[in-house]
């Protein structure tokens, strides 16, 4: 299945941004030699859910290990995974009581260590999830700090009690995510400390010269050890307003005790966060410098276009190698229209600082599946958007299959930024049904684990959603047309053609990848409900009478080597394709008979094994 079901794939659609309705913007892009994370397509892995390897009904390190085979089928250049350092788990490993140490749920440093040097013969990189912003309370620096022990005393952010009227407030107005004051009193040091998320996940103070010096060498520890990068999560909150001023409603009616009707400026993206990204920078290019492999570090932050785009530079100096790019996540949806495709692509295209490359992100741990977010019918589209725009690709795992948010009851939810409120709201806010464990197949929990119980229940959908099912099918499926799209990328047009995109009507996106003396590729994509009829003459004067059809996604009626006129065709609701110059492409894989689809299964299954054994996964 591996050799026969890794066809070659493409398609890109995003559009967003112009003036009239029918309007072309385009980027050109640099030619020059392109660093492994830029030709690359990251996928993230919730290690909780990927593969249980003990029968605990929690994912693990040795899980992963134990499908690296199929990371290499996919074709993926590096993964990075949310945390799996040392926690109390209130917040599900974002509450870390040790950077250095591997919680005993995922595995050991030794687990890591095995599945790094897995990944590495695969030609993986592997990337973690860094926290800087803030500790679990349980973590000795912060006992320490209650007791000011130094040098701790001042590692977290500590203020004095404001009085009013004889009556003890807290410094400032300030609202946290997880609901209530931003600030808790704490009777032992008799001073209040900051705490931006849950109470029990205080806040680092980097104005501490001690505190900064424990965080780099923290980067230091993982990237000595074979680590390619980190992503440094809730990087904009690292820094506060250093005059301490209240925050304002956004109108005078507004409820007060909710975070987001404040103007958040006092305790996100303030000046002194980009300085300390640069310095995190330094360390990681010391270490590329020595051996010539880039160390890679990635920055979260959920703010305004401009505000992330800072993240690459500040005042001269390099900052991250990819802020997150979230606009496929915060700016469009299932229902939004061509246009609003477009401004999100060229808002990136055009603010990114020259010299830099692109990312784009469509899907997380934070936010409801793609198939949820757009619908099932636009899942290929959205993957052929990330994939084969200009840039670095990622994937979040169980995308490329098309899994689904699950039905997550409230009595069954781990959320802890949900399960504080009322069903209600728990069903409003909860993260759990896009964090659901990954659909291997339909054995007991879609292959998961043996547990009876697992930490999430498995979406009810694995059954005819899974990725046996997929990669054995005689049909089209998700998958395959992933990896369609993954064997695309690797082609010049995908890495130095330049890009253009194309509102051809209200619910019709396109774009193209030229690269002179290469092929021209076209991606299109209906975003309405209704069948509707395309002519790329009319905006695409300079393309052949006729194109090929490279990859469709799994609803339309077009099969690879299929010809489209450049004049009038028609597609289907929702649908996307990805059309060539190029006279002749790969075959699809669901066009051969059942016969050779089961060839195609044994040489898989051979395939497999010969890379298990090479790799000493086996042993």
């Amino acid at each position: 299945m591996l050799l026969e079901i890794m066809c070659k794939f493409t398609a890109a659609l995003m559009i967003i941004g112009l003036v009239t309705e029918f309007h072309a913007e385009s980027a050109v892009l640099e030619q020059k030699p392109l660093d492994w994370w830029q030709r690359g397509v990251f996928y993230q892995i919730y290690p909780r859910s990927f593969k249980d390897s003990n029968g605990d009904g929690v994912g693990d390190l040795r899980g992963i290990a134990e499908k690296v085979w199929y990371l290499k089928d996919l074709g993926v250049s590096a993964i990075w995974f949310n945390p799996i350092f040392d926690s109390p788990g209130l917040d599900l490993g974002y509450d870390i009581s040790n950077y250095t140490r591997i919680d005993p749920l995922f595995g050991t440093l030794e687990d890591l260590e095995y599945l790094r040097d897995a990944l590495h013969k695969a030609g993986i990189r592997l990337l973690l999830d860094f926290v800087p912003n803030h500790t679990s309370d349980e973590h000795p620096w912060f006992q320490w700090s209650i007791k000011k022990v130094d040098p701790y005393t001042n590692y977290y952010v500590w203020k004095d009690a404001k009085m009013v009227n004889g009556q003890r407030k807290p410094p400032t107005n300030w609202i946290s995510e997880f609901g209530g004051s931003m600030w808790k009193w704490n009777d032992e040091r008799q001073q209040y400390f900051l705490h931006q998320f849950h109470q029990k996940q205080p806040d680092l103070n980097y104005e501490c010269k001690e505190l900064v010096q424990e965080m780099m060498d923290v980067v230091r520890f993982w990237l000595d050890r074979g680590v390619d990068g980190l992503r440094l999560d809730a990087i904009n909150f690292m820094f506060e307003d250093p005059l301490w001023r209240d925050q304002e409603l956004l109108a005078p009616d507004l409820d007060p005790n909710f975070f987001l009707n404040y103007n958040r400026s006092r305790t996100m993206d303030q000046p002194a966060t980009y300085e300390m990204v640069t310095r995190f920078r330094e360390i990681f290019d010391s270490y590329s410098k020595k051996d010539g492999r880039t160390r890679v570090m990635m920055t979260e932050a959920y703010t305004t276009l401009d505000k992330t785009l800072g993240f690459y530079q500040y005042n001269g100096k390099p900052g991250a190698h990819m802020p997150f790019n979230f606009f496929f996540i915060t700016h469009v949806n299932g229902r939004s229209p061509a246009k609003d495709y477009q401004r999100a692509i060229q808002g990136w295209m055009q603010g990114m600082p020259a010299g830099h490359s692109a990312n784009w992100v469509i899907g997380n741990h934070d936010n409801h599946r793609i198939a949820a977010r757009y619908g099932t019918d636009l899942v290929d589209g959205m993957n052929m958007i990330a994939l084969l725009l200009p840039g670095t690709g990622n994937t979040y795992y169980g995308d490329e299959i098309g899994m689904d948010d699950a039905a997550i009851r409230f009595d069954e939810g781990v959320d802890p930024q949900a399960c504080q409120f009322d069903k209600d709201w728990f069903n409003r806010v909860t993260r759990d049904p896009e964090r659901t464990p990954f659909q291997w197949d339909t054995s007991l929990n879609a292959g998961f684990s043996t547990s009876m119980k697992t930490w999430l229940p498995v979406n009810s959908n694995f059954w005819r959603l899974n990725l046996k099912e997929q990669m054995q099918s005689n049909e089209k499926s998700h998958y395959k047309v992933y990896k369609r799209l993954m064997d695309v990328r690797k082609t010049d047009t995908m890495l130095y053609g330049d890009v253009e995109t194309y509102v051809l009507a209200k619910w019709v996106f396109a774009f193209t990848r030229r690269l002179t003396g290469s092929d021209t590729y076209v991606v299109v994509v209906n975003l309405g409900s209704d069948t509707t009829s395309v002519d790329l003459s009319a905006f695409m004067s300079d393309l052949p009478e006729t194109l090929t059809v490279h990859t469709g996604s799994v609803n339309t009626q077009y099969d690879p080597n299929d010809k489209v006129p450049t004049g009038v065709f028609y597609m289907r609701p929702k649908a996307s394709i990805l059309l060539t110059t190029a006279q002749e492409v790969p075959p699809a894989a669901y066009s051969d008979s059942k016969t050779s689809g089961v060839a195609t299964m044994t040489s898989t299954s051979i395939g497999i094994i010969v890379f298990l054994f090479t790799h000493r996964l086996l042993l």
